[in-house]
C-alpha cells in the first residue's frame, strides 16, 4: 500500500509553527513527514529558511510514530560528509530508528552560500557518490580515514548511532543517474512521476542483486475553501515549481527566480498544480505516482497561510480518500 507523508516546507513556515504542524500531521494519520534542507526560500514572498536539522531533532521530540527524512541534503558544498553522517546519527538516535537520510546533488541556490563555485552537474555527482560512500562508512561505527578526489577525512568516528543503521536514499532525475546511484542507496527520491524511471532504478538493483527499494515522491497541492485564493497563494508562492530542475538547481538567488518565473501566470500554476477545495482533483494528481510505481507520496500544502485549516479540515478526509483509491 502506497505511503502518505506531510511536508515541512521550511521555505513557508517558521521553526515553531512547523514543529506544531508535525505533532498535527501525525495526529491526523500521515505515514512520515519530510523536510527540505534550505539556506533560502526559493522566492522572496515564501519568507522562511530555518535549519532542517534542528527543526528536525525538535519534531523527533514532538512526534512518537512518522518516520522523518531529509527532502533532500547536499552532503557535498554547504555540509562536509562526515558532518552530516554525524547529524544523521544523532537523529536516528532522537527518533528511535525513524530518520531516513534524504540526499542530493543540490542546488545553487542553497550552496553558494559558503563562497565557493558551482560545479557542473557531471562533477556534482562526483561529488555526491563520494560524499555516499563516505557516510555510510561512519553510518556503522568504524574508525574512517579517508582520501578521495574531492574529499579528506582524518580518524572520525560517529559515536552516537541508533540500534539499526540510518537508511540512505538518494535523489535522481535520469538514466545516468540511476546507475551512478542505484548501487550506493538504499531508496529512490524524485519529483515526477517518472515510471521508467522507477523502473530502471528496480532494474538495476536487480540486476547487482539488490533488495527493492522505496521510491519517494513529492508534490505540491494547494488546498483552500476559495479555489481563487488557492490558484493566487500558488502563483505567489510556487510559480517556480514548473522552470524544470534543470533551471531550479543551477539559479543563484531569490532575485533569480523571480525574474526566472516573471512571465508565469495564475492559470499556468493552476494547469500543474492541483488547487481549491476539489480533494478528488488532489487523489486525481497524486495518483501518477503510485501508478508510475512510487511507493512513498509526501505532500507539500502551499503556504503557511491556512496550513493550520488544511490540517484540521481537509487532511484526513484526503488521506482516507487516497488509501482507498491507492489499494
Amino acid at each position: 500500500m502506497t505511503r502518505f507523508g506531510y511536508t515541512l516546507m521550511t521555505e513557508q513556515s517558521g521553526p515553531k509553527e512547523l514543529v506544531r504542524y508535525a505533532q498535527v500531521a501525525e495526529d491526523v494519520g500521515f505515514d512520515f513527514e519530510v523536510s527540505s534542507d534550505h539556506f533560502f526560500p526559493w522566492l522572496d514572498t515564501q519568507g522562511h529558511a530555518p535549519y532542517a536539522w534542528t527543526l528536525l531533532g525538535a519534531v523527533a521530540q514532538a512526534t512518537s510514530r512518522v518516520d522523518l527524512m531529509t527532502y533532500v541534503t547536499c552532503p557535498s558544498v554547504r555540509y562536509h560528509p562526515a558532518v552530516v553522517a554525524q547529524k544523521a546519527g544523532t537523529l536516528g538516535v532522537l527518533s528511535d530508528g525513524r530518520f531516513t537520510l534524504g540526499l542530493g546533488a543540490g542546488e545553487n541556490l542553497n550552496e553558494h552560500v559558503v563562497g565557493e563555485r558551482w560545479p557542473a552537474v557531471g562533477e556534482r555527482h562526483d561529488l555526491l557518490a563520494e560524499a555516499i560512500e563516505i557516510v555510510r562508512r561512519l553510518l556503522t561505527g568504524d574508525d574512517v580515514s579517508w582520501e578521495g578526489e574531492h574529499f579528506q577525512v582524518d580518524s572520525a568516528r560517529v559515536w552516537d548511532l541508533p540500534d539499526d543503521p540510518v537508511e540512505i536514499a538518494v535523489a535522481v532525475s535520469g538514466d545516468v543517474s540511476v546507475e551512478r546511484f542505484a548501487p550506493l542507496a538504499d531508496h529512490l527520491v524524485a519529483t515526477e512521476p517518472d515510471g521508467d524511471l522507477v523502473s530502471s532504478w528496480n532494474d538495476e538493483r536487480a540486476g547487482l542483486g539488490l533488495e527493492p527499494t522505496r521510491a519517494i515522491g513529492q508534490i505540491p497541492i494547494c488546498w483552500d475553501t476559495d479555489r481563487d485564493r488557492a490558484v493566487a497563494r500558488a502563483h505567489d508562492q510556487f510559480r517556480w515549481f514548473g522552470l524544470g530542475w534543470p533551471v531550479n538547481s543551477n539559479l543563484p538567488t531569490t532575485e533569480a527566480f523571480r525574474s526566472a518565473s516573471a512571465f508565469v501566470r495564475p492559470d499556468d500554476v493552476a494547469g500543474s498544480i492541483p488547487c481549491g477545495p476539489d480533494l478528488d482533483a488532489i487523489v486525481e494528481a497524486v495518483s501518477a505516482y503510485w501508478q508510475a510505481g512510487f511507493t512513498d507520496v509526501a505532500l507539500v500544502q502551499i503556504g503557511d497561510e491556512g496550513q493550520q485549516e488544511f490540517l484540521d479540515r481537509a487532511a484526513g478526509p484526503l488521506l482516507e480518500k487516497l488509501r482507498k483509491a491507492s489499494s
